[in-house]
């Protein structure tokens, strides 16, 4: 029984998200969540949520044993970026890049 959610056009950079992902990927649940509580990145505390949502699914679905589940998979692919503009001397502009990201987590029973 897999459980999975999903969370899109997150206001943090893909990449900075991804060094967050990595540590969690292929762990325990409980495990899981006590790396990122303790985490000082700010992409952190969303995939904490995110990862709690997922194991609300997956009782809401009726898993047997909540506390055996592990992030089997865990992914962040890039979303649309917002695009400002900031004035600069002589009359120019510079373009600002907002990114998002698209997060998805996949929970397996061991």
């Amino acid at each position: 029984m897999e459980a999975k959610a999903k969370l899109r056009y997150v206001r943090m950079s893909p990449q900075k998200a991804r060094l967050v992902v990595d540590m969690v990927r292929g762990k325990g649940v409980q495990e899981a969540l006590n790396i990122l509580r303790f985490s000082p990145q700010k992409p952190a505390g969303i995939v904490a949520a995110l990862v709690q949502s997922a194991v609300a699914n997956a009782e809401q679905q009726g898993v047997a044993d909540v506390d055996r589940l592990f992030v089997k998979t865990i992914t962040v692919d890039q979303g649309p970026a917002l695009k400002r503009f900031i004035p600069r001397a002589q009359g120019r502009a510079s373009k600002i890049r907002k990114p998002t990201s698209h997060v998805q987590v996949v929970l397996s029973e061991k």
